[in-house]
């Protein structure tokens, strides 16, 4: 016979369910990332795509521009930094993630180089970004312990998931860009959210430690903003529009002021600081899966 709970126990009961630490979910079986190889073909695009492609605007489009030159040496220590670990990973998920992950990221490497090289030919000067770059990837694999380098990977792939979610997925952001230049961003952009988890989860199967994990994403916290907008300096220097107030004070208003699409974002990035955090606590599946059907066509 079952017994029956007074309401005011059965109340406190729910609440310290509720209460209590639930455990932090692994990447959905669907979200085994899934590995496009849709060679863009930025050559064709000549001099007809404009000089600032996003919203006609120098700082904007800069801004992605430096992104971009970061992606190919990035990216590469990114993929190094979790087949570091592969042969430690015994789950047989996790392992197809890691596979789908170094896909994908090798992918975006490739096509980024395209694209930079697309944009270095029409004088925007991103190959000097890419070897300051490289340089900064290079020292960090011989000064940082392996955990370290997993742990900063978790922490850039954290950021760029918001980035993506947040940021160019959610808002107007590829429907401003030239139809030329936004297939890569929307495709990147899915597929950031898609394997957003896989370099955390490996993290925690090694054992990674939580005081390594939070440190270096209090260093990427100040070395990501920083080496950004140096860049962005740079490139709005090189191409005549340092002094553009308009375009520098409208570009500050979209990401802080309104809409704030960085603004708005702080709350999912402080989540990260939290022991039971998870990347899937910020679930945007429904928002990327709008994203494909709008965006990558067939390949989705």
């Amino acid at each position: 016979m079952n017994a029956v709970v007074p309401p005011h126990l059965k109340k406190t009961a729910d609440k310290r369910q509720a209460d209590s630490p639930r455990p932090a979910p692994t990447s959905p079986k669907v979200h085994i990332p899934k590995v496009r190889r849709p060679g863009f073909d930025f050559a064709g695009s000549g001099d007809s795509v404009p000089r600032y492609w996003w919203d006609n605007d120098p700082v904007k489009t800069l801004l992605l521009a430096a992104l971009s030159a970061s992606f190919p040496a990035g990216e590469r220590f990114f993929i190094d930094s979790v087949r570091h670990y592969q042969d430690r990973i015994t789950d047989p998920e996790l392992k197809k993630a890691v596979k789908g992950f170094i896909g994908q990221e090798a992918h975006h490497s490739r096509e980024h180089d395209q694209m930079n090289g697309f944009l270095q030919e029409r004088g925007v000067n991103l190959a000097r970004l890419d070897r300051e770059i490289q340089a900064f990837m290079n020292w960090m694999r011989k000064n940082l312990s392996p955990e370290r380098q997993l742990a900063h990977t978790v922490a850039v792939e954290h950021f760029t998931a918001l980035m993506a979610e947040e940021f160019l997925l959610k808002y107007d952001a590829l429907d401003q860009m030239d139809p030329r230049m936004a297939p890569i961003w929307a495709w990147h952009a899915i597929e950031e959210s898609e394997h957003k988890a896989v370099a955390f989860d490996v993290y925690k199967a090694i054992g990674g430690s939580e005081f390594v994990r939070v440190t270096e994403m209090m260093q990427v916290s100040i070395m990501f903003p920083l080496f950004s907008t140096l860049h962005v300096v740079q490139l709005m220097k090189e191409d005549g529009q340092l002094g553009n107030v308009k375009s520098w004070l409208g570009a500050v208003n979209y990401m802080w002021g309104k809409p704030g699409v960085f603004r708005k974002l702080l709350p999912s990035y402080f989540r990260f600081y939290s022991r039971n955090f998870h990347p899937w606590n910020h679930d945007a599946r429904d928002l990327v899966e709008k994203a494909k059907k709008k965006w990558l066509g067939d390949w989705a």
